[in-house]
């Protein structure tokens, strides 16, 4: 797992609501558990055609950043981790968006990916500025647990203590259990 403390970064505005795992990873490239490669499939049918060639006037032309603004429900669908993996894979460390799928959300944190929930007020703030200038650095703080940019604020965002803690120290949940193996053999002793 990757350390996750603060990422500031240009990011890539993908302002459509519910976009769901299969439009993430489309379930035909779901024939490995090998997580390397899914990078290049992610938003896969949007970015090319059936033919493989590169579709002209992809939202996605001409972005690039290590942050991922979409727009409200994101990771919707069906429950592939795949998903989280390819997000990662495609070199993104944090989603915003205003709602997040529980378990698309679960597979981020997981996979060091970020899931950053905010209002949808900030998102509509954010996205204007994004628009008016998509070179506008982010900045995801996950100490401060805050997320802003110049001329749109600062928000608080919600994350499970835990978790926070594992991204922060790049901690799987079998890591985080076995940085505290002393105190569990303790409990384990005199019970």
């Amino acid at each position: 797992m990757e350390k996750i403390t603060t990422i500031k970064s240009a990011a890539v505005l993908v302002p459509i609501a519910n976009i769901d795992t299969d439009q993430i990873i489309p379930a035909r490239f779901l024939k490995t558990t090998s997580r390397e490669g899914f990078g290049e499939k992610l938003f896969y049918d949007w970015r090319y055609e059936a033919d493989g060639t590169p579709k002209q006037g992809c939202i996605l032309d001409g972005q690039s950043g290590s942050i991922l603004v979409a727009g409200h429900n994101f990771g919707c669908g069906s429950s592939r981790e795949h998903a989280a993996w390819a997000v990662h894979d495609a070199g993104f460390r944090a989603v915003i968006s205003s709602e997040f799928a529980d378990i698309f959300r679960g597979n981020a944190l997981n996979n060091s990916v970020l899931p950053v929930q905010v209002s949808e007020a900030f998102l509509e703030s954010l996205t204007a500025a994004l628009k008016a200038d998509p070179e506008m650095e982010v900045c995801v703080d996950l100490v401060s647990r805050t997320v802003s940019a110049e001329g749109v604020g600062s928000e608080t965002f919600p994350i499970v203590g835990y978790k926070r803690e594992c991204l922060m120290k790049g901690y799987s949940d079998i890591d985080y259990l076995l940085s505290d193996v002393a105190a569990i053999l303790d409990y384990e002793s005199k019970h």
